[in-house]
């Protein structure tokens, strides 16, 4: 376990201790998990972090280093480790809850025979003997991995778990398994409408249990630009930003497609960020349309640099679709980042994104899947500054108005802490 510090970060042992399950720390792709967790202890929240990986990414956003919550990694794959998983199990059967963690166990693998339910499951006992005595409960961001090993753990040690649910681990769980993490757990919050909506309509009779918190963010790092800035000289390059992992939900090929087929004697240049699984394939399809010229492709990079190159930007894009497998985003933070920038914005009118996005008033949205309509969305902005600007200076009002993260992380805040007045009152 790497120290990082034992109290909160007022430097008091008063507020709640809380276990944070996260599937990897740090990621650069969830800069809203890292806001979430600074803002929570600054609310005087103490926190541990438990990550079932070790991190890959090449870097760490600046917010990462505020970060005072000690860290602990559980071992990714159990036969890497088998002493530690081996005295895990050894103090977790001791606990209350073992068996009935056990039976819970057992049930799911009834339904769900995968080494990774196995590894869940192990991952868990280690969890269970790794948390300090003090421990108010388990808090797991992501539905699917994270909240099975968080819900397991919980039980054995008899004490409440919660959940922040996203995007793909809402979207590629099955109902089964999220109707009965509802169930258990103390409630579950979530980013969207539009994913509330669903995991209410599947809960049963736990609806009540779902809560909307928009992830928002913290406006005092993000500062707009004048809106002047918008409009540039015809004879200038049109700069195209767009940033987002290599996925099939992005839609980098339609993004791809759609810059193929702008006019030809339309000056432009895309500069992208984020890594992914489809890289290769990305650039190879680049190339094959004759872009490759007019791409930059810049890997993943901290936060830092994604505000560096929104400052410079005169579009954003993003084509988000619903993957072959079910998964989508939910509402993208980078949407909420480009517009508090200043940055006009086209999209998909997909998931969450109608949320933020209001078609022709705080950005263009565009069906998903449909290079040709997203095309003519950007050439028609391309040639029209004036509209640029007025869409960047109403997207910009909009997310200020309405999406702050502090509302939401003052709520889970207040969430935490009432659990451990339960838990409290239950030990007593």
């Amino acid at each position: 376990m790497r120290e990082r510090r034992d109290t909160g970060a007022n430097g008091s042992d008063a507020g709640p201790q809380v276990a944070v399950v996260l599937k990897g720390y740090p990621r650069l792709s969830e800069t809203f998990v890292a806001q979430e967790l600074l803002g929570l202890e600054t609310r005087g929240v103490r926190l541990d972090i438990h990550s079932l990986r070790e991190p890959y990414d090449p870097a760490t956003h600046p917010i990462h280093d505020e970060i005072s919550a000690r860290v602990n990694y559980l071992p990714e794959y159990l036969w890497r480790a088998p002493f530690r998983v081996l005295r895990g199990w050894w103090q977790a059967r001791k606990q209350p809850g073992f068996t009935a963690a056990w039976q819970i166990f057992r049930k799911d693998f009834r339904r769900d025979r995968s080494p990774n339910r196995i590894r869940r499951f192990g991952q868990a006992c280690v969890l269970a003997s790794d948390l300090r005595h003090d421990t108010t409960m388990i808090y797991a961001h992501f539905l699917h991995t994270p909240a099975s090993v968080a819900r397991y753990a919980a039980t054995m040690r008899g004490l409440p778990f919660a959940i922040s649910a996203h995007a793909k681990d809402i979207w590629t769980t099955p109902d089964w398994e999220k109707r009965e993490k509802i169930h258990d757990a103390e409630w579950l919050t979530t980013c969207t409408a539009y994913g509330a909506e669903h995991l209410r309509s599947i809960s049963g009779g736990d609806a009540e249990k779902i809560l909307l918190h928009y992830h928002g963010l913290d406006f005092a790092r993000f500062t707009g630009r004048p809106m002047e800035d918008t409009a540039k000289q015809p004879a200038e390059t049109f700069r195209i930003a767009s940033v987002g992992r290599l996925v099939e939900k992005k839609g980098y090929d339609d993004v791809l497609d759609a810059l193929a087929a702008l006019p030809a004697d339309l000056d432009w240049h895309l500069d992208h960020i984020g890594g992914g699984e489809l890289e290769s394939a990305m650039t190879a399809h680049a190339e094959r349309l004759g872009l490759s010229s007019r791409i930059s492709w810049h890997g993943r990079k901290p936060q830092s640099d994604v505000k560096a190159l929104l400052a410079k930007a005169d579009l954003f894009v993003l084509a988000s679709k619903i993957a072959a497998d079910g998964d989508r985003d939910g509402l993208p933070n980078v949407l909420m980042e480009a517009q508090a920038v200043g940055v006009a914005c086209v999209t998909t009118a997909v998931s969450a994104i109608p949320e933020l996005i209001v078609d022709g008033e705080t950005g263009v949205l565009v069906p998903p899947g449909d290079p040709v309509a997203l095309s003519a969305a950007i050439a028609r902005l391309a040639t029209d500054p004036d509209t640029r600007a007025r869409l960047a200076a109403a997207g910009s009002q909009r997310v200020r108005n309405d999406f702050d993260l502090n509302v939401g992380i003052d709520a889970i805040a207040a969430a935490l802490a009432s659990d451990e007045s339960r838990a409290e009152k239950a030990a007593a």
